[in-house]
């Protein structure tokens, strides 16, 4: 089983890559693999909703990430992190979303993820809000803690003295490993992932 965990901070080594980290160490520890994409640093355009990826499989702009859009595919589970500006997510990972969402989300169904925020004082709630609506459209457990997900800190030394948001990120780690354990099980039992009612679209203005 593997986790992708992605950075959204152009920050390689700052306060979101200091959380995931630390979920990607409690996954080792559980049996799981981890890998930490770098995707705050990366210049990805926004989503143009020009359907090419409904006809490629990929998206059409050649920027890096259909290199790991393959990854995803491959992976059992993913955990989104980013830093907070302005009470929001990262405007990068956000694009990277976007477009990830609308070329691979089929692949990415069913499969637990997590949403990570980090910050100086606020706008974390908001944040990870804002990540979770991908998942939940597209029908992905999300992967809970013992607090909203979040590190507090200027830096990534500061992180690291937020006892009680590592000890969250553990805690995701965990829980992140145990679900994929239940589902890799019901596999084995012969349970199959349910299949969504579709054809239905309501607009409200006609």
């Amino acid at each position: 089983m593997k986790v992708l965990l992605f950075n959204g901070s152009p920050h390689k080594q700052g306060c979101t890559y200091t959380a995931l980290a630390e979920i990607a160490k409690t996954l080792n520890e559980a049996g799981v693999e981890a890998e930490i994409v770098q995707v705050g640093s990366k210049a990805f355009r926004g989503c143009t909703a020009c359907g090419g990826c409904a006809e490629k499989g990929a998206c059409v702009f050649d920027d890096g990430l259909n290199e790991i859009l393959a990854k995803v595919r491959d992976a059992d589970g993913y955990v989104f992190g980013s830093p907070v500006y302005y009470a929001s997510a990262n405007g990068t990972l956000i694009s990277f979303m976007d477009r990830l969402f609308y070329a691979g989300g089929s692949s990415m169904a069913h499969k637990p993820a997590a949403a990570v925020a980090s910050a100086r004082r606020a706008g974390t709630t908001v944040t990870v809000d804002e990540i979770q609506k991908y998942f939940t459209i597209n029908q992905m457990p999300v992967v809970s803690s013992t607090y909203w997900n979040m590190v507090h800190g200027s830096r990534a030394e500061d992180v690291l003295q937020d006892e009680e948001g590592l000890q969250t990120m553990r805690n995701l780690g965990r829980n992140m490993a145990w679900l994929l354990q239940c589902i890799e099980a019901g596999k084995q039992a012969g349970i199959d992932a349910p299949k969504a009612e579709k054809g239905h679209r309501t607009n409200f203005i006609r």
